[in-house]
């Protein structure tokens, strides 16, 4: 059992929601970085998304942008996110976010290096299901697990072969567009989640615009974890510590019964 499907299992029999946090690479800065993974481990964080930076973020609103370019300002590319994930040496498990770009140009073995830096499992933005078969076997025997999107406009059956290629949890994307804030919930959401549900027995994570420990809350009422990110990220370039904060308030309201 992966560290990934081990913490779910935990959860599940504790009742409990996972909360998901995720980070890009080397903001605010490389070193500040390591104190930030470890805080929010701390504070309560399930699972870690750490993002590599990229040029194109193309599915990214402009908190990550931006953070992301910061992140490139400092040189992080990577590896050098693979050595922050590696000296944060958290004990939760980590994810990484990435395009597909930085992972190829990484070569054959980047993947082994993942797996030796700690790396769980990998979330590709731009790699869908069916896309690239060889691509996704080679990700597939990596050991890592392959954390799938889903889209509120993906139909059932597209749902069930997502399903059956994933691993670790299906992170539902709660509403279409790209990352960021948002003030409400999608009206559409219950129903994205019972179609979803009916099509695979992952563990289902909703991200994408979650920003407020009373939305996470409700999120999580509907699947079994939330995965928020341009909110810590925002709070985290303001200081660490607002975003270890950020992160104990959150974790605080899915445990809040």
């Amino acid at each position: 059992m992966s560290r990934l499907a081990a913490r779910f299992a935990v959860l599940k029999n504790e009742g409990r929601k996972a909360l998901v946090c995720y980070v890009t690479a080397g903001h605010p800065d490389p070193v500040a970085c390591v104190a930030l993974i470890r805080g929010i481990a701390a504070a309560g964080a399930d699972v870690i998304e750490v993002g590599v930076p990229f040029s194109d973020p193309m599915a990214d609103g402009p908190v990550i942008q931006q953070s992301s370019q910061i992140a490139l300002g400092h040189g992080v590319n990577l590896d050098r996110t693979l050595a922050i994930v590696q000296e944060a040496a958290v004990e939760v498990p980590i994810v990484l976010f990435s395009y597909l770009n930085p992972v190829i140009a990484g070569g054959t073995e980047v993947l082994a290096r993942a797996r030796a830096a700690g790396v769980d499992g990998m979330i590709i933005t731009d790699l869908p299901v069916g896309a690239d078969p060889a691509r996704e076997q080679w990700f597939g025997a990596s050991g890592l697990d392959f954390v799938r999107l889903v889209a509120p406009t993906t139909p059932a059956a597209r749902m069930a072969e997502i399903g059956r290629h994933g691993g670790g949890f299906v992170y539902l994307i709660s509403r279409l567009g790209v990352t960021g804030e948002r003030a409400t919930l999608s009206a559409d959401l219950p129903e994205t989640v019972e179609r979803l549900r009916a099509s695979t027995a992952l563990p289902l994570c909703i991200g994408f615009g979650i920003s407020t420990p009373e939305q996470a809350k409700a999120a999580a009422a509907l699947g079994d974890g939330v995965v928020v990110g341009s909110a810590l990220v925002r709070a985290a370039g303001r200081s660490i510590a607002e975003a270890v904060a950020f992160t104990a308030s959150l974790r605080a309201a899915l445990d809040d019964r």
